[in-house]
């Protein structure tokens, strides 16, 4: 049969027609964004073109005012041109920001200088910024102009208010806000304005007055400062009062800003277990008046015992503890804390439960202000002496007497077991061998429940008491042995050793060191085997304790508490050191510390 049509002419396949309409997308879309791009860069120049026909609008209208109107309502100089303006040109909206300051030309001398010129205001600096009200992504335009007065000046009667401002280092501060106001002139003046590259606001020909002017200077993520009226409710006695103006005369005044930091607060005890929402006072050694501090300030942590506190000015903080429940044992870092510029700090807050008559011992390098570990503090009043060493944190047992059955050490007056041959009932506070029918078993054996250092630690030494046993229970009547873990689990596997690591060795001496090997590791138990070479005498131990070192352990620091209220002996000894004496130290208060300053 005769076809019309052949191969070579047939139409266009499924996969012709999807490429030619995924081509035909590309393009569409392009030309799209092409057009769409366009139209925004038309709308980009005709927004500038506005903003840049209005700003000079405003530049000639200023230009065919009087010069006396040539100023800020309310401001100074003082005027008829508002500081901020909303304007409409169309359907744009735009925020104009009028700015104009008297300038004091060097042609004929400076108010202050060689010559004095007593009339400085020569002419008038202006600045019109205009922007987009509600933010068009336009940049802001600025235009200035100088305006200057038709007839020569005259001798006037005002002074000149310069407005310095530095950083923390002493260094000027460019663009800062500077609010000024004088409630006793008629007008009110009020001037917003900001420093220039020298950190300096001028302010020439301004009326006279006595603590007239008020003064705030401030910018953003910095922090601020102002000065005050005599007899203010927040600061009755300022350091810096409201500003003078005399006539013919520079008031010069300084203020000192930088970037706010950030303080992380966590708030634990000395087995790093938080401390929820425990009260707290944050005090900075800056004080702008009489007794009156510039950051004073209570807090609370939250639930889980952290708290995390923003914009805060750099300043040397110090802590009291505020919570009827607890005393602070200490801090990492030491106070007071120095909180630097733009800075980032975390605190550990260690607090212990309230026993009265509490000292915070704090020592220091008298060169570095660094604390010091390893220095030994000792306190005696009478036969009374206590003996603690920075850096070093501490569990200890005083008392057996509640029995066997506990594997974690939570009832202070239990512990784990024993072989049968110990008694912990007779003297309460204390463990012997048992007597049976007027002679003493041996050996004996006690196993202490699991001590929670509350994190990973480094252990230092074991100490127990009395040092000292009777002569006829012989040689080594009591020893030791301790097991640590970084865990504490049913399967934990406690292995007993000695100070050299190995189970063949015994703490026989208080005080011995821990091997390094148990470094790390969190948990620990002693066991203690006593023995004796006659039946009628026994060993006995009253307490034992192990230092440890960890986040919960306050560098440079020791704490003591449950004292007897009198006069102490306050010693303290470092390798290196001069020893630092004070045999007048009072414990009058439930609480307070104090700073050894130690020179090499």
């Amino acid at each position: 049969m005769f076809s019309f049509f052949n191969k070579k002419s047939r139409g266009f396949g499924l996969v012709e027609t999807i490429v030619g309409v995924a081509v035909f997308t590309v393009i569409a879309v392009s030309a799209w964004q092409a057009f769409g791009a366009i139209l925004n860069g038309v709308k980009y120049l005709r927004i500038k073109a506005a903003a840049i026909n209005l700003a000079n609008e405003q530049i000639e209208v200023i230009r065919n005012l009087p010069y006396d109107h040539v100023g800020i309502l309310q401001g100074l100089p003082d005027g008829k041109i508002p500081h901020e303006q909303v304007m409409g040109v169309g359907n744009i909206v735009f925020l104009v920001t009028t700015t104009i300051r008297n300038i004091d030309d060097p042609f004929d001398g400076e108010i202050g200088g060689t010559p004095n010129d007593l009339s400085p205001a020569d002419n008038k600096l202006v600045e019109v910024q205009v922007e987009c009200n509600d933010g068009c992504g336009v940049p802001a335009i600025v235009l200035t102009t100088r305006v200057a007065p038709v007839a020569l000046e005259t001798t006037g009667d005002n002074g000149a208010l310069f407005i310095q401002v530095f950083d923390s280092n002493g260094l000027p501060l460019e663009g800062v806000d500077v609010h000024v106001e004088n409630n006793q002139s008629d007008p009110v003046i009020v001037i917003d304005d900001e420093t220039n590259s020298e950190g300096m606001l001028q302010i020439v020909d301004a009326p006279p007055g006595t603590e007239a002017y008020e003064i705030s200077v401030s910018k953003y993520g910095y922090s601020s400062d102002r000065t005050y009226a005599y007899g203010d409710a927040d600061n009755p006695v300022p350091d810096k009062l409201h500003a003078n103006v005399v006539q013919g005369q520079i008031t010069q005044v300084s203020f000192s800003i930088d970037k706010v930091s950030a303080m992380n607060i966590t708030s634990l005890d000395d087995t790093c277990s938080n401390v929820g929402s425990l009260d707290f006072q944050l005090t900075g050694a800056k004080v702008i008046g009489l007794n009156t501090y510039k950051y004073y300030q209570n807090h609370i942590t939250n639930s889980g015992g952290r708290l995390n506190l923003d914009d805060l000015e750099w300043d040397a903080y110090s802590f009291l503890i505020t919570d009827p429940g607890y005393f602070l044992a200490g801090t990492n870092p030491i106070l007071p804390l120095n909180l630097a510029p733009d800075s980032e700090q975390d605190v550990d807050l260690i607090v212990a439960d309230q026993n009265p008559n509490a000292l915070l011992v704090k020592v220091v390098d008298s060169s570095t202000e660094l604390p010091l570990a390893d220095a030994v503090v000792t306190l005696e009043k009478g036969s009374s002496s206590y003996e603690k060493t920075t850096g070093n944190g501490f569990l200890l047992q005083t008392d057996w007497s509640g029995g066997s059955g506990q594997n974690n050490f939570s009832n202070e007056t239990q512990y784990l077991s024993d072989n049968g041959n110990v008694d912990v009932v007779s003297s309460v506070g204390n463990f012997t061998l048992l007597d049976v029918l007027g002679e003493y078993s041996s050996p004996g054996e006690l196993i202490s429940s699991v001590f929670d250092t509350g994190t990973s630690s480094d252990f230092q030494a074991l100490e127990w008491l009395p040092g000292s046993q009777p002569v006829e229970t012989g040689d080594e009547s009591v020893r030791f042995q301790i097991a640590t873990s970084i865990d504490n689990t049913a399967t934990t596997t406690w292995d007993f050793v000695g100070p050299d690591g190995t189970s063949a060795s015994y703490f026989t001496i208080p005080g011995q060191s821990f091997s390094a090997g148990h470094d790390g590791d969190r948990y620990l138990k002693y066991k203690t085997l006593l023995r004796t070479d006659s039946a009628t005498n026994t060993p006995q131990v009253s307490e034992v304790s192990f230092t440890f070192s960890s986040q919960c352990t306050p560098s440079g620091q020791v704490y003591f508490d449950g004292l007897v209220a009198g006069t102490y002996t306050l010693t303290v000894e470092k390798d290196g050191y001069q020893t630092f004496v004070d045999e007048a130290v009072a414990i009058s208060e439930e609480w307070q510390d104090v700073l050894v300053n130690l020179t090499q």
